[in-house]
């Protein structure tokens, strides 16, 4: 039985602080619409982008205050709108309707954007297996194209989708360099395979790549974090480099800015390559390019992609890092973890 009512974690008003902003709200259910599914939420791996609906940050768009955060859940599908009854009962990852309402005990999720995680695939690792992975592969292999022996240079590597870059990196033969923060991060980005990790806050980590490159540099830049690294990055791409913009962290206001200049990527001889994970079924595919230009991966790439991190995670080629597992009632703790840069790999929130 679907109950009437729910409880929620809320943004009431923005703030810089989630455990003073994020409200526990008694809400209803929501409804599914066509083509979405109504997921009973089993955990809730947090990211990034659940702070900018939190301290009203840049976002494409800004729902109606109040309103719950969370892009992205694990699940169970209790209950579908028109053209999605087949797949009641399926146990899904899924990246929520808008991106924000997952912080709450049912959420409504695009079809499209829902992919099956089979039983055998244990909490919290099932929890933690979709959005890095699918855009590490996203980047990597669907728009750079990345080849046995070619270098990489992997940002904010300990991370989720930076851990999870650097195994399917290595997993393709290449040689990886990851940056983090902290010495006990880059010990992890070792541990997780990495060739070579760089402490930013101790060393340049440009110098240090055109010294261990012979001053050549790398064929693959792996970027979440923009603005900050992006034109030391920049120097040290190769010629015919693909420089993967994955993500803006250090300044996501650039994200909408004209910031990039024409000339610095002509004389790099370099491939600029965006990447944004939002799959999408035929029609809205087709009408996001006639109505915006916007290219949006499908749902069969997502597919295939799926298959194949779940194939190398029953091989033990891919393992996500969990770094932190909590309770429903701890998620504002752990999200302000996030905000001040003290997790690794994933969180995931665990709903009785």
């Amino acid at each position: 039985m679907i109950p009437a009512t729910m409880q929620a974690w809320r943004t009431h008003a923005y703030g810089l602080r989630p455990t003073e902003v994020l409200q526990l709200d008694t809400v209803p259910v929501p409804e599914p619409d066509t083509g979405e599914l109504l997921v009973q939420v089993q955990a809730i791996p947090l990211n990034l982008n659940d702070l900018e609906r939190i301290n009203g940050g840049n976002m494409m768009v800004q729902p109606e205050l109040p309103y719950s955060p969370g892009m992205e859940v694990m699940g169970s599908v209790v209950a579908t709108g028109a053209g999605a009854e087949a797949r009641v009962g399926e146990r899904v990852v899924a990246i929520t309707k808008g991106a924000n309402g997952g912080f709450g005990e049912y959420v409504n999720c695009p079809a499209a954007s829902a992919y099956s995680m089979p039983e055998d695939v244990p909490l919290p690792e099932a929890a933690a297996l979709y959005f890095p992975y699918h855009l590490a592969w996203l980047g990597l292999i669907d728009r750079a194209n990345l080849l046995p022996g070619e270098r990489v240079l992997i940002h904010a590597a300990a991370g989720g989708s930076g851990t999870a870059a650097i195994q399917i990196a290595k997993h393709n033969g290449a040689t990886v360099f990851a940056t983090a923060g902290t010495d006990e991060k880059v010990k992890l980005c070792l541990e997780l395979g990495a060739d070579v990790a760089i402490n930013y806050n101790d060393r340049d980590f440009a110098a240090a790549v055109r010294e261990a490159t012979g001053g050549r540099g790398v064929d693959v830049v792996f970027d979440n974090v923009g603005e900050s690294v992006m034109e030391a990055s920049l120097a040290v791409t190769a010629y015919n480099g693909r420089y993967l913009m994955m993500g803006f962290a250090s300044n996501k206001a650039v994200a909408d800015e004209k910031f990039i200049v024409p000339r610095r990527i002509a004389l790099g001889n370099i491939k600029l390559c965006g990447v944004l994970l939002a799959y999408s079924d035929q029609e809205t595919e087709a009408l996001l390019k006639e109505m915006m230009g916007w290219n949006f991966p499908s749902r069969a790439l997502g597919a295939e992609i799926a298959d194949k991190v779940l194939e190398l995670y029953r091989c033990g080629v891919v393992k996500p890092v969990i770094g932190q597992e909590v309770g429903f009632d701890e998620l504002p703790e752990a999200m302000e973890a996030m905000a001040n840069r003290q997790t690794v790999g994933r969180t995931v929130v665990r709903l009785p």
